[in-house]
């Protein structure tokens, strides 16, 4: 039988980890994080790293694996990605990728295009304008440029859509272009391994108010603490991102606590929305309600 890469998506807070580990017990299988926010060692309460338990219990990978000072992206992570499943599926048929971001799942199942590397003239060019005209400048001229890019990337985010607009410019193509396969079919081999889309579905209430809960844990486990420790990396772009930007401007006396954790959570419930308008963008993704159980899961799939 062909080896199966499973793919368990859905937003933020959804439950994403918790199936994950208990469908990778199931098949006796590894999970693969594509989570770019958990790739940083020194990330651990704002990203929402799983917990010692839960890395004890089923073997991760591409998970605090990397430093923020490194140079890490998407190509990277594809090659990485590919090492991993390639010695995987030696020893079992199944395994597991999830995790939050689009573009390194899109990387693992349709593969990238090299792009073009950077021009320091129309990157500072690009710099200029956000600085004089701001970040809706920029996501304007994205959304103008790119519309599928804007959907999926953190429209907070200027050092991404900046790169985005610098390959644009360059190539002459969209971001997008470089990182999906326009046939909508994996540009794998075909007996490379066959692929299983899941997605969780959560009632909108439920998960804004799984997603405020969340933040407050993160609040009581130290995330002030977390960012404090790693403030003097703030200019890298994984600092740039939600539960980080928010407490560093709190640190540097431009907004009470209470004002940058409801930013926090308004700003965590924004990215939830551009993850499932992502997820509803795609084909063959199979939904199922946030709670499933693992054995209803396996036998819907035909998985054993």
């Amino acid at each position: 039988m062909n080896n199966i890469l499973i793919a368990i998506s859905g937003p933020t807070a959804s439950g994403k980890t918790k199936l994950s580990i208990q469908l990778a017990k199931k098949l006796n299988c590894e999970i693969i994080s594509c989570d770019s926010r958990q790739f940083y060692k020194e990330l651990t309460v704002g990203t929402a790293v799983p917990s010692k338990n839960e890395l004890s219990a089923v073997k991760h990978h591409l998970i605090q694996h990397i430093s923020v000072n490194d140079v890490y992206n998407v190509k990277k992570f594809e090659e990485d990605s590919l090492k991993i499943l390639d010695s995987q599926f030696k020893k079992n048929k199944y395994a597991i990728v999830t995790g939050g971001s689009g573009l390194f799942l899109d990387a693992i199942i349709y593969g990238i295009d090299e792009m073009p590397p950077s021009d320091r003239e129309i990157r500072a060019s690009l710099n200029k304008s956000y600085n004089e005209h701001g970040i809706k400048f920029l996501q304007n001229r994205l959304k103008e440029i790119d519309p599928k890019y804007y959907n999926k990337v953190d429209l907070n985010n200027h050092r991404r859509i900046i790169r985005a607009l610098e390959v644009s410019i360059i190539s002459g193509k969209t971001y997008s272009s470089f990182t999906s396969n326009k046939t909508n079919k994996t540009r794998r081999k075909k007996n490379d391994f066959e692929f299983v889309h899941i997605a969780l579905d959560c009632e909108r209430k439920k998960l804004y108010d799984k997603i405020n809960s969340r933040v407050d844990r993160m609040i009581t486990n130290g995330l002030i603490d977390e960012v404090r420790r790693v403030k003097k990396f703030k200019s890298l772009n994984a600092l740039n991102t939600v539960g980080y930007k928010e407490v560093i401007f709190y640190l540097e006396g431009k907004s009470t606590l209470e004002f940058a954790i409801q930013e926090i959570k308004k700003n965590t419930r924004r990215y939830a929305k551009r993850q499932l308008t992502w997820l509803r963008s795609k084909k063959n993704i199979h939904w199922v309600k946030t709670g499933v159980s693992v054995d209803e899961l396996i036998n819907q799939l035909n998985l054993k």
